[in-house]
């Protein structure tokens, strides 16, 4: 639950972005895998990767995600209510992290 506190609470550090300009169907997360520096931007199309669930009370995606400098494989579960919000996410092999990790990781890359 602390997770979510994290996520939906006042102030709280999320792990999603905003779609990308010229892509309101990409919803964005950021995984870095376990003993890896690699922060890896991971993208779910709101139309086409969800899957109702089979209680249709929201939706679910996998997702197994592999870096390019780091080739540990991360497993993301990621489960969202019926407005397409996350309400509960699973990662094997790494973890969530936001937005800033990602863009420092990739400052640090070309820098």
């Amino acid at each position: 639950m602390g997770f979510l506190k994290r996520l939906f609470g006042s102030g709280a550090k999320t792990y999603a972005s905003a779609s990308a300009a010229g892509d309101p169907a990409g919803l964005y997360y950021f995984v870095q895998p376990d003993n890896c520096d690699e922060v890896i931007r991971v993208r779910i199309n709101r139309e086409n990767d969800l899957t109702l669930k089979d209680d249709e009370s929201g939706y679910w995606v996998h997702k197994t995600v592999r870096g390019t400098k780091c080739f540990n494989l991360v497993e993301v579960d990621l489960h969202f209510d019926r407005s397409k919000r996350l309400t509960d996410s699973q990662v094997k092999g790494g973890k969530l992290v936001d937005e800033a990790a990602y863009q420092a990781w990739q400052a640090a890359q070309h820098g």
